[in-house]
């Protein structure tokens, strides 16, 4: 019988999704009894937050309006995203599916929009968030949080991180334009999280000092450079406060001098870290090798672990240094700064020396194809320019002459056969520490150099600012770990760049919780809550770990035949009551009296 091919028409529309019907909560029934569970966990906690930065009426301003057929509203649907975000960070396929645990009250919803939360409806709103967000949105919300909770500007701190993909992204691989926005290269670039195999985005970030709260975020193609990132930054900030006088902090990709001039001649004020290799910076650090005793030190300074013990003194030089361009350049000298030094250098050496030795074995294997000095010199000074510790190991190069014989003619050997002598090269290294290089690096350790151009603070202030850095970094590792960016469940880079933004407001939402909570305690006088397992004390509560203890609470709806259904609620530890009274909210949105 000959095979029937099937001709396919392609003007016939693709076929519709098909339409489900989503029931909330979890059922079960017995005997005239149905029982109907919903998850609550910290969700009331979250919606107080959301509820005092307005953000759903400030997204609907700045967002481009619905179509008149739209049945789930945008910011609806946003709102529920960022929700899961915080939550549970399921992919966009997912959120519907996790939406449905809840009671669609508190989500903003009705029974029937759980059905109309898929990944294309999702797919679409991240649309409708890339085509809407900027420094006009960011800042209407911004300024609001700044006014509900009296949050303090006078001091920013601004760093950046990447975000790594997995997956070719071949069509987003250059610059280009979408929904008449231009859209991001997803590229290789300097990876800050080491996978330079894995192409990436760059997300710029800008927290205060008062409580690390995200003011500003922008992302930008995988290959930027930090370096242009400030300038934009900061213009954006003057414009958010209205004035120049906030202090700015940032790492040495700050310390350029078009950077540094935009701010100073603008009455801007900033503190960044001098890169090496800069004139002033070999200088000092060449002055500290030939002559330190002629350096003094002051103790500005100590601090200690919980039990008293000492973990760092903090010095600084008291010589005046001027910058080039005439701003201040202060040094500093750190004991445990030292200590990691030496442990650093220690650990390069090690893995030098393992270098070493394999490329030895090689030169002295029986086949090794080494047999030139050429091609060893080459091979040694290859390893040593990849290892940190070059300057720390004077290794040589030594040749032996290794003699081999062989008949000089072919047969048995007997005693008159004669033998003929060969001889050839092999080579081997040997090292050993440069103990006067070793001396000169001892006397650098635990030493930093910072730039400001403010001559009002005093050494211990301009320290204490840069040491705020590394809350920033924090606000980065939740944003990795907490939220799980990477992997990103989408290909589009229109909508990777709209969930890039969902992640910001998340990550303010977050930290507003964090601040609030921690405020509430200290106006309390409650120095800690129960929140760690074993009922052991936490001093500075997380979001992450609220949204641990609150997540056992559900809401369960009984109802027998017919009647009213009855609410019960899980009942509170007092721990969660604690915080529910701390943080003000509304004992109702728990189901209490």
């Amino acid at each position: 019988m000959p095979e029937q091919k099937t001709s396919l028409d392609h003007s016939a529309p693709a076929p519709r999704r098909t339409k489900r019907v989503v029931v909330p909560g979890k059922h079960a029934q017995a005997d005239g009894l149905q029982l109907r569970s919903y998850d609550v966990g910290a969700l009331p906690l979250l919606t107080q937050i959301v509820e005092r930065m307005q953000l759903q009426r400030i997204l609907s301003q700045h967002l481009p309006k619905d179509d008149s057929r739209t049945e789930l509203p945008t910011v609806t649907a946003l709102l529920v995203l960022f929700a899961n975000l915080l939550m549970a960070r399921e992919p966009v396929y997912g959120v519907g599916e996790w939406a449905a645990l809840f009671p669609p009250d508190l989500l903003g919803l009705r029974e029937q929009d759980l059905s109309r939360l898929h990944d294309d409806r999702l797919g679409r709103c991240l649309d409708r968030m890339f085509e809407g967000i900027g420094p006009t949105l960011i800042m209407a919300v911004v300024r609001h949080v700044i006014r509900e909770f009296a949050i303090g500007l006078d001091e920013l701190h601004n760093d950046s991180t990447t975000v790594s993909f997995y997956g070719a992204y071949n069509e987003a691989g250059q610059e280009s334009e979408q929904r008449g926005r231009p859209t991001h290269a997803i590229t290789w670039g300097h990876s800050k999280a080491r996978r330079p195999d894995l192409k990436q985005l760059l997300y710029t970030l800008t927290v205060t000092s008062d409580g690390n709260v995200p003011v500003y975020f922008s992302s930008a193609s995988g290959n930027t450079v930090d370096d242009g990132t400030h300038i934009g930054t900061w213009d954006l900030l003057y414009e958010l406060i209205g004035h120049a006088n906030f202090l700015y902090v940032a790492d040495c990709k700050l310390a350029s001098s078009e950077n540094l001039s935009h701010m100073a001649t603008r009455g801007g004020r900033f503190v960044t870290v001098l890169p090496r290799g800069r004139t002033e910076d070999k200088a000092f650090r060449q002055r500290l090798r030939a002559t330190p005793s002629v350096l003094k030190w002051t103790l500005l300074y100590k601090l200690a672990n919980d039990k008293g013990h000492i973990i760092d003194e903090l010095f600084v030089c008291e010589d005046d240094h001027i910058h080039s361009e005439g701003y201040r350049l202060l040094w500093y000298r750190s004991t445990r700064k030292a200590e990691q030094d030496q442990s650093r250098r220690a650990r390069s050496i090690q893995k030098t020396t393992e270098a070493l030795s394999d490329l030895r074995e090689r030169l002295q294997g029986p086949r090794t194809r080494f047999r030139e000095r050429a091609k060893v010199e080459q091979a040694l000074a290859e390893l040593l320019a990849e290892a940190e510790a070059s300057p720390w190991l004077l290794v040589e190069i030594e040749e032996q002459e290794e003699e081999t014989f062989r008949q000089a003619t072919r047969g048995r050997p007997s005693e008159q056969t004669k033998y003929l002598r060969e001889t050839r090269s092999r080579f081997t290294l040997t090292w050993k520490l440069n103990v006067e290089a070793l001396s000169e690096a001892e006397r650098e350790d635990g030493v930093f150099p910072l730039l400001t151009n403010d001559r009002k603070l005093s050494a211990t202030e301009v320290l204490q600012a840069y040491k705020r850095q590394p809350l920033l970094e924090k606000r980065f590792s939740q944003f990795k770990t907490d939220f799980a960016v990477a992997p990103v469940f989408l290909k589009n880079v229109s909508r990777i760049q709209g969930l890039l933004a969902a992640y910001f407001f998340a990550l303010l939402v977050q930290t507003l919780l964090e601040r609030e909570l921690r405020q509430a305690m200290a106006r309390a006088g409650v120095a800690t809550l129960p929140l760690y397992p074993e009922d052991r004390p936490c001093a500075r509560p997380t979001t992450h770990r609220l949204i641990e203890v609150f997540s056992p609470i559900q809401r369960h709806e009984v109802r027998v035949g017919q009647a009213e259904a009855q609410v019960m609620v899980t009942k509170l530890t007092k721990t969660q009551r604690s915080i529910i009274r701390l943080l003000g909210l509304d004992p109702r949105a728990y189901g209490l009296a």
